[in-house]
């Protein structure tokens, strides 16, 4: 079963085509920024692309006042 996770667009880190290219500089950024956070690789609705966000910045509903939400397919966890 898929997770559905909503993030803002804006909060994106990077934006690929390839999911391996994805998962490679998800990885290189987290072991150079960002170590202790969680990163995810995830998979747009329209099937087309992926994008790395930290964990952190799924918006729920205690964040999501005035958010811009897009719906994403989790990937990958790093």
């Amino acid at each position: 079963m898929d997770e559905i996770v909503f993030f803002n667009p804006g909060d994106s880190i990077g934006n690929f085509h390839d999911h391996n290219e994805a998962v490679k500089t998800a990885q290189i950024y987290k072991e150079k920024q960002n170590q202790n956070k969680r990163v995810l690789v995830v998979h747009g609705v329209d099937n087309k692309d992926f994008d790395i966000f930290l964990a952190d910045d799924v918006i729920s509903h205690d964040n999501e006042k005035n958010a811009v939400q897009k719906p994403y397919r989790v990937s990958d966890r790093l």
